[in-house]
This record gives structure tokens, C-alpha cells and sequence, in this order.
């Protein structure tokens, strides 16, 4: 039947929504996290990447979370000689994490979510009255 077949690609996309809510979840968690000894990386950004996929039991294609990599954008630095993890010139590495991106990610994100769901549910509603012609 075509429509469970619409439920199955957008229960993938929402899936995959969610994971990179994850990430950006944990981007924005990690936003100050420094080093713990002088000189130390702080933590990196995380990316995701999509792929689609063939799923093997319907034959449709979907969408797939690819990889989560990291970004490899140049930390900035801050003068902050008392911390811990400042260099020996007294800088600190801060991580590659921007606020701004990561909201902005998040919004698109969320917006995708929800045009999933909104399939799901018509979706649901046309099996719902073509089960209400039948009886």
C-alpha cells in the first residue's frame, strides 16, 4: 500500500531530524568547554551529513544520517592567563562553536520535522477515511 509507504519515508526523515538535533544539542552543550591543560584543543563542532538510501524492504528511497564528523574551522582564541588551559603566552582556546549557526541549524531542523509529521498525519487521516468507506 502507497500510504504506509509515506509513513515509512517520513518516520526516516523525522529520524534523522532528530539526530541532528542531537548533535546540535551537543554543540551548543559544549559551547564553553576548553581544554584541561595548557595548549589543549577545546571541543570541536560536530557536523552531520545526509544520505539517501535505498530501504530494502519497501524499495523506496530514504534518508539516511551519512556521518558525524567534526568541524575543522579554526579555533579562537581568548588572553586569559589564569585559566588552566592558557598557553604559555596566556591565550585560551575556545571551541569552533557559533551560537548563531547552531539556531539557525536548529530552526531548519525543526522545520523539517514538522513537514514529516504534517505527511504523517495526513497520511493517517487518508487511511483513516478510506477504512471509514469500507464499512
Amino acid at each position: 500500500m502507497e500510504m504506509s509507504r509515506a509513513l515509512d519515508i517520513s518516520a526516516a526523515g523525522m529520524d534523522a531530524q532528530s539526530m541532528r538535533l542531537r548533535v546540535i544539542a551537543e554543540n551548543l552543550a559544549n559551547q564553553d568547554t576548553t581544554g584541561s591543560a595548557p595548549g589543549a584543543d577545546p571541543y570541536r563542532r560536530k557536523t552531520i551529513t545526509f544520505a539517501e538510501t535505498m530501504d530494502r524492504g519497501t524499495g523506496q528511497p530514504e534518508v539516511q544520517v551519512k556521518q558525524i564528523g567534526q568541524d575543522m574551522s579554526d579555533f579562537t582564541t581568548r588572553y586569559e592567563p589564569s585559566h588552566p588551559a592558557a598557553d604559555a603566552q596566556g591565550y585560551v582556546k575556545l571551541p569552533n562553536v557559533n551560537n548563531f549557526v547552531e539556531l539557525m541549524d536548529m530552526r531548519e531542523a525543526e522545520r523539517s520535522y514538522s513537514a514529516n509529521l504534517n505527511v504523517m498525519q495526513v497520511t493517517r487521516s487518508m487511511l483513516t477515511r478510506t477504512i471509514d468507506l469500507l464499512r
